[in-house]
């Protein structure tokens, strides 16, 4: 019998397999799972072998994020970082700091402000030019689909009442047409255009500084939702390539290469080279971002009915679909014929139908294959989409952390979706129920990147302590999932979208991807599941993260 390298013993252990078996211990040898079981594994115990007493506590599979922007969540730690506050009150003291602190900056960026701080969800540049009056400033707030911006940035720009709204977006106005300071959607472009390059340098320091956190909370692997000119960020691949080549990606990170909506299949080439171009050690850019509309609380989520007004009655507005569906169809036919996998953005129901009949429509053309397409989000789904997601075999990528009542959803969203569309969003329950493959990720820097946060709200429909904002009823409680489901979507099914299939569960043979929990979450009210909190994390048998009381 082999000596191991290290033997986790004394507590439960979730394996994340078909059948969820008990054990109370994990010897790992070269970075693999060699044994799973209980008092026998200490057998692989020798001399050199390194043991972590559980104590009681739970090993895990290493979470998995699948859907995320590291990169993005890292210049927002590195720049001016507002997700830490609630109130404009706390932005603007916040932003002014960071404006005193760094005279030197051409302009002023950063992010992660809260719609609901605002009447409307909409800031106004007004409010932004009392504590930035000099120079241009450019926020995106915490969805990425809108932007705070100062007068000054308007004027760069030359933002006027004359100036036409972009087809896939909306410049914010008072009834007089004058720019009150918010850009939504496609509208960011006629301000991030202007911004600074990020240096190559930052790019690196960013996507470092967002791999430290994600494994503080347990992730190991990810796939990162925007790769290419998108937005203010740019492009972060060449970073990753980077960071692989140098062995400093200790995750493992499947990389979404962006879809230009502005254009059509003539970028399909481009993308062909970028994927043969963007491989190295523990990176791979195998997938390919379509976002198809954008967020309910701006309007620009692509609804099969209108939207309502404050007053109850329909608008003339459905939302955006950022890609003609024609389009659409054609580019999954041909991205899947590729052996592309397809992620795909869709907040509202025909955004969603839309992504299904694209994936209907590749498997009609081109036969059943295994390129494990997703949809991310899922906020409104129609009843007679559900059993789509499983007879098309699409992934239901959830960002479960979204799906419990807060002021954004109270305020901004609820009037204006009326019934029945209120009670058709997140529906995980159903999904579930349906035999639908779910994984799991949490969009950060949107959201936290914490995926027991996010387990709390599948588990219970109600936002975890650490989130928690106001006294709210438990959110569509028949959608609730069970805990087990909940942990094995953000392992084993995200790890089934990355195609990374020796990771995800623990069992002999795979990669020791393994996370160490503060406590047995199942032993505990399902009250408590967003306390828990990660001590060590391992990639390949090797600790990337320890916490202080580890």
């Amino acid at each position: 019998m082999p000596t191991a390298d290290l033997v986790f013993t004394g507590g439960p252990v979730f394996t994340a397999d078909a059948v969820r078996r008990r054990a109370t211990g994990v010897a790992v040898k070269d970075g693999r799972i060699v044994a799973v079981g209980h008092d026998e594994v200490k057998e692989f115990i020798g001399s050199a072998t390194e043991v972590v007493d559980l104590n009681g506590r739970m090993l895990v599979p290493g979470f998995q994020d699948a859907h995320v922007h590291a990169v993005w969540g890292g210049l927002d730690l590195i720049r001016c970082d507002l997700s830490e506050e609630s109130t404009k009150a706390g932005y603007l003291a916040r932003l002014a700091e960071y404006s005193a602190a760094n005279p030197d900056k051409e302009w002023i960026l950063g992010g992660g402000w809260g719609m609901s701080a605002f009447p409307g969800g909409t800031p106004r540049a007004e409010d932004l030019d009392t504590v930035i009056p000099d120079r241009p400033a450019f926020l995106p707030n915490r969805d990425g689909h809108g932007a705070w911006v100062n007068s000054r940035a308007l004027e760069l720009a030359g933002i006027t009442a004359d100036t036409p709204d972009p087809a896939d977006g909306r410049i914010e106005r008072d009834p007089d047409g004058t720019p009150t300071g918010t850009l939504h959607e496609g509208a960011m472009t006629l301000v991030n255009r202007l911004l600074p390059a990020t240096s190559p340098e930052d790019y690196l320091r960013a996507l470092l500084i967002g791999q430290e956190y994600l494994h503080s909370v347990g992730v190991t692997a990810w796939q990162d939702a925007i790769l290419g000119d998108y937005g203010d960020a740019g492009d972060a691949t060449p970073a990753y390539l980077a960071a692989a080549q140098s062995g400093q990606l200790t995750a493992r990170v499947v990389g979404a290469l962006w879809w230009d909506r502005t254009r059509g299949l003539e970028q399909v080439p481009e993308l062909v080279a970028r994927r043969e171009q963007s491989r190295a050690g523990r990176f791979a850019a195998t997938s390919v971002k379509v976002m198809q509309d954008g967020v309910a609380e701006n309007f620009t989520a692509a609804m099969i009915e209108p939207y309502l007004d404050g007053c109850g009655h329909h608008t003339g507005n459905s939302g955006i679909s950022f890609v003609d569906p024609a389009v659409l169809r054609d580019a999954v036919v041909a991205l899947d014929q590729l052996d592309f996998q397809v992620h795909f953005h869709a907040i509202g129901d025909r955004a969603v139908r839309e992504c299904l009949d694209s994936v209907g429509a590749a498997i009609a053309a081109n036969g059943r294959g295994d390129n494990r397409h997703h949809i991310a989000h899922l906020q409104v789904v129609h009843p007679d989409d559900v059993p789509r997601f499983r007879e098309l075999g699409v992934a239901a990528n959830m960002q479960s952390l979204w799906a419990a009542l807060e002021p954004q959803m109270v305020d901004l969203t609820l009037p204006f979706l009326g019934e029945p569309r209120t009670s058709w969003q997140y529906p995980f329950g159903d999904l579930l129920r349906s035999g639908a493959v779910l994984a799991s990720g949490s969009d950060w820097s949107v959201s936290t990147p914490d995926p027991f946060a996010a387990i709390h709200v599948a588990v219970n429909r109600l936002s975890a302590p650490s989130q928690k904002e106001g006294d709210f009823d438990v959110f569509l409680p028949e959608q609730r999932i069970d805990l087990a489901s909940a942990l094995t979507a953000y392992t084993a099914g995200s790890a089934w979208v990355n195609h990374l299939d020796d990771t995800g569960t623990i069992r002999p043979g795979n990669l020791a991807d393994l996370v160490v929990l503060d406590r047995d979450p199942f032993a505990g009210s399902p009250e408590e599941i967003g306390n828990t909190r990660t001590l060590q994390t391992f990639v390949n048998g090797e600790r990337v993260y320890a916490a202080d009381n580890a």
